[in-house]
């Protein structure tokens, strides 16, 4: 049960990571990679499409930790009967 969690933890890092460096290149960067320039609009529309990428590892993400939670509570209601 521990190495469920832990492992959940660790790959919540993970996003959150890709998240922070997919951010941080957005909004440093002056220059796309087809030459145009990045002004304010543009990054943010970058940034938005970088939000609805990560939409579907979140959602995978809130499925596991219902799963790990459930799982731990009929854990601990078995080990207390």
């Amino acid at each position: 049960m521990r190495k469920r969690w832990t492992f959940w933890w660790m790959v919540n890092l993970l996003w959150i990571v890709i998240f922070g460096a997919g951010t941080a290149f957005i909004w440093l960067r002056e220059v796309d990679g087809a030459g145009v320039i990045q002004t304010s609009e543009a990054k943010f529309a970058a940034f938005i499409v970088l939000l609805v990428a990560l939409i579907f590892p979140i959602i995978i993400q809130v499925i596991w930790l219902i799963v790990n939670v459930v799982t731990s509570h009929n854990n601990k209601s078995k080990i207390q009967q």
